[in-house]
């Protein structure tokens, strides 16, 4: 069954390496025959929040805000490539998130993979945000991916390179099976 996946990434760095692995989810996700879209929190372009979409009177809020929520409705999975920032969740991907409600984010299945240039591989983040994405009505798929040494286990082409690539892509598929389970049943009771 073909599912309509999100991966949001959210590094607004100079040298942005997490988008290798970003980039690795689209590609494999994509592989398997779902409609895969990479929302890029940098592009997307939110405002430090001030209003959530949901303060705003219908059709007066921004014209790429209204675009993200339409897509996040239509969306059967997400995927949040979750870098981590001094222990942390990365803010550009928390802003983004923040500015919609369990309207937009309910009822639908997550997975998350994090990375860090440190042996810790974005634990710490994947971790945080469990409870973030869970208050929003997200389920929480129980299969992870974390990845450590980020640019030494994926070029900049986003092919996976030495022990770290190799166990990346030994990782990917029971994540992305896992994904898929929850995104069907989804879509199931969606009635598509």
């Amino acid at each position: 069954m073909s599912l309509s996946i999100l991966v949001f990434y959210g590094s607004y760095r100079e040298a942005r390496a997490g988008i290798r692995l970003a980039d690795y989810t689209v590609s494999q996700l994509a592989g398997r025959g779902h409609a895969v879209e990479l929302i890029d929190a940098k592009e997307v372009g939110l405002p430090m929040l001030d209003k959530r979409y949901m303060d705003y009177a219908p059709g007066t809020a921004p014209a790429n805000m209204v675009a993200l929520a339409e897509r996040l409705v239509a969306a059967d999975a997400f995927v949040f490539v979750a870098g981590e920032y001094n222990w942390g969740i990365q803010p550009g991907l928390k802003n983004l998130v923040d500015h919609y409600g369990n309207a937009e984010w309910a009822r639908r299945p997550a997975g998350i993979v994090s990375y860090s240039a440190g042996r810790m591989a974005g634990a710490r983040s994947n971790s945080a945000w469990h409870p973030t994405l869970t208050s929003l009505g997200i389920t929480i798929v129980h299969s992870t991916v974390a990845v450590g040494g980020i640019t030494s286990s994926l070029d900049e082409s986003a092919t996976p390179i030495g022990e770290g690539g190799a166990a990346l892509d030994r990782a990917f598929p029971a994540f992305m099976e896992e994904l898929e389970w929850w995104g069907a049943a989804v879509k199931a009771a969606k009635g598509q």
